[in-house]
C-alpha cells in the first residue's frame, strides 16, 4: 500500500496531501480584497511553491478546479491562467461560480498533480 503524507497540516486541513505518485493541494486563494487578476497571480504562485515542495511542477498538473465568486470575472482570471499554463500541458479543468469563504475572496484554485 502507498503511504499518505501530509504537509502544512492544521486542525482543518493539510495544504499538501500525497498518496503514491499523486499530489492533492488544498484550495488556494489570493490576497483578500485584491483584483481577480492579482488574486489569480497569488493563487498560481502558491501552487508553484507547493508543487515544488511536493516534488512536482505545473507541467505535471492533472486537474484543476477553479471557483469564481462571480463568473463575470472569467475572462480576467483566464488571461492570467492562459499566460501561466505551459503550452501543451493544459490540465483537465472545470470552472464554476461559488460563494467563497469570505466576500473579499474572488477566486480559489484546487489542484491535483502527479509527482515528477
Amino acid at each position: 500500500m502507498s503511504e499518505i503524507s501530509r504537509s502544512h497540516t492544521g486542525q482543518r486541513m493539510s495544504q499538501i496531501v500525497a498518496h503514491g505518485d499523486t499530489i492533492y493541494l488544498a484550495g488556494q486563494v489570493g490576497t483578500a480584497g485584491a483584483s481577480v487578476e492579482q488574486q489569480t497571480k497569488d493563487c498560481l504562485a502558491k501552487i508553484d511553491a507547493l508543487l515544488a515542495e511536493a516534488g512536482s511542477g505545473k507541467t505535471r498538473i492533472l486537474q484543476t478546479v477553479i471557483w469564481l465568486a462571480d463568473m463575470k470575472d472569467f475572462a480576467e482570471m483566464n488571461a492570467v491562467w492562459d499566460a501561466w499554463v505551459p503550452e501543451g500541458h493544459a490540465p483537465a479543468r472545470a470552472c464554476g461560480e461559488a460563494k467563497l469563504a469570505r466576500e473579499d475572496l474572488l477566486v480559489e484554485f484546487i489542484v491535483t498533480a502527479a509527482k515528477a
